[in-house]
């Protein structure tokens, strides 16, 4: 799978399309599925809990695929999984009962992130590392791909004929669209040629967390720092996926599922511009300064929804908020690797993003408990323990020496043994 930074090898533009279609299914569902909560009943607890095993059955399936899924073979896993995403669309649009809803969400096969959705992406970011082990070229294109399909799935939610153009004009007949997603995806997996399977002979990518961990050396301390503060920001945001979004602006708003989609639709879009502009940021101030100077405004703009009066200017502090919250994920990434030396990177992604998806499936649940108080309290939370994240990382990276440098330094050039002894360097 070797090809040129410009040019992907045809299982990279196989796998790349798998992203890009499953993307499309779920940023068309995800739109849905919090309008379909409210549309059949559901009381804002039992959205709650159904978002909350949605994210947690995403974890999970990460977890099985990151354990067996070199052993059963990465394409038969890849078909297998989008196999799921077929079935799901199924149970769901015959299925009217919470706990059928409840179990499908615990299954993995279902989400409302169009990039990073679970099992899937495990697996094709393993697979892509042959083509790309070194650079982000390959997976900057593989994500932008994944955004943009995204947008296009939430737009597609206006299409006339959908029964849309109304409050609670949901039905669970819409998520047949994953049917042609997971057939799409079965095929794609059985095109792919034997050298996306692991090698018996090196280290698997996709190794359990516990294992990773014992990889780390010198960066230990800092790793696990940075595990921590990763997951309080993951704690926060866990209160506001897109399908709370959707549950809270059909509530409060009475907002069509066509309105919706536009707006998803722009979010998507802003999103891509927002990452792409993340990169020239942290060239000029640094990793530090463009992770908590633009994602600490970006929360207090996310508090401030939930005391706005109408749909529109709702729509209008979330779009605001998105052009500036994405500029920190690959800024993140950038940090971690950049505070740990060569060899220790593949176990501290594996420990800092694990720390991530450990929290997340709270947050649906606490967002619906919550809301028994004030149906907006879960925005003002979520802004609240983000923003103390951000001031907490820019009071650990400046007592560190790291928050000043707009050029990180080389991995392993000192920055890790300072940083593990908890002294500036």
């Amino acid at each position: 799978m070797r090809g040129t930074r410009w040019q992907l090898s045809r299982d990279a533009r196989l796998i790349v399309a798998g992203q890009g279609v499953r993307a499309a299914g779920y940023g068309f569902t995800a739109v849905l599925l919090g309008a379909l909560l409210a549309a059949r009943g559901f009381s804002s607890v039992q959205a709650g809990l159904t978002l909350t095993a949605l994210i947690a059955g995403t974890a999970l399936a990460s977890l099985v695929v990151g354990r067996y899924g070199d052993r059963m073979g990465r394409r038969a896993s890849y078909a297998l999984l989008f196999g799921g995403i077929a079935l799901a669309g199924v149970v769901v649009a015959v299925g009217g009962r919470w706990w059928v809803m409840l179990v499908v969400a615990l299954t993995g096969t279902l989400s409302t992130d169009v990039v990073d959705n679970g099992p899937a992406t495990t697996l094709e970011q393993a697979m892509l590392a042959a083509e790309d082990a070194g650079t982000a070229a390959v997976y900057g294109r593989y994500n932008a791909t994944g955004s943009a399909a995204g947008a296009l799935g939430s737009l597609a939610v206006i299409l006339p004929g959908l029964g849309l153009h109304g409050p609670g004009g949901v039905h669970g007949g819409l998520f047949l669209v994953l049917v042609p997603v997971g057939i799409s995806g079965v095929i794609l997996a059985a095109c792919l040629s034997p050298a996306v399977e692991a090698s018996p002979a090196t280290p698997s990518p996709l190794k359990p967390v516990s294992r990773a961990r014992s990889q780390l050396g010198p960066s230990r301390a800092v790793v696990r720092r940075l595990a921590g503060l990763f997951a309080v920001d993951a704690a926060g945001g866990g209160l506001v996926t897109t399908g709370f979004l959707s549950y809270y602006l059909t509530e409060r708003y009475h907002a069509s599922v066509v309105a919706l989609g536009w707006l998803f639709f722009a979010v998507s879009l802003v999103q891509a511009v927002s990452v792409a502009l993340a990169p020239l940021l942290a060239r000029r101030f640094g990793l530090i300064a463009t992770m908590v100077g633009t994602h600490l405004p970006s929360n207090l703009l996310l508090a401030a929804v939930a005391f706005v009066p109408s749909f529109p200017a709702a729509a209008a502090l979330l779009l605001a908020r998105t052009t500036l919250s994405q500029m920190d994920v690959p800024t993140r990434q950038a940090l971690v690797m950049t505070v740990v030396t060569p060899p220790e990177r593949t176990a501290a992604a594996a420990v800092t993003n694990a720390a991530r998806y450990t929290v997340r499936p709270a947050g649906p649940l606490i967002a619906g408990l919550v809301q028994q108080f004030a149906l907006g309290a879960p925005l003002v939370i979520a802004g609240t323990v983000k923003g103390a994240y951000d001031l907490t990382l820019w009071r650990w990276a400046r007592d560190l020496g790291l928050a000043s440098r707009p050029q990180a330094h080389p991995p392993g050039a000192g920055t890790v043994s300072a940083a593990s002894s908890g002294e500036p360097p």
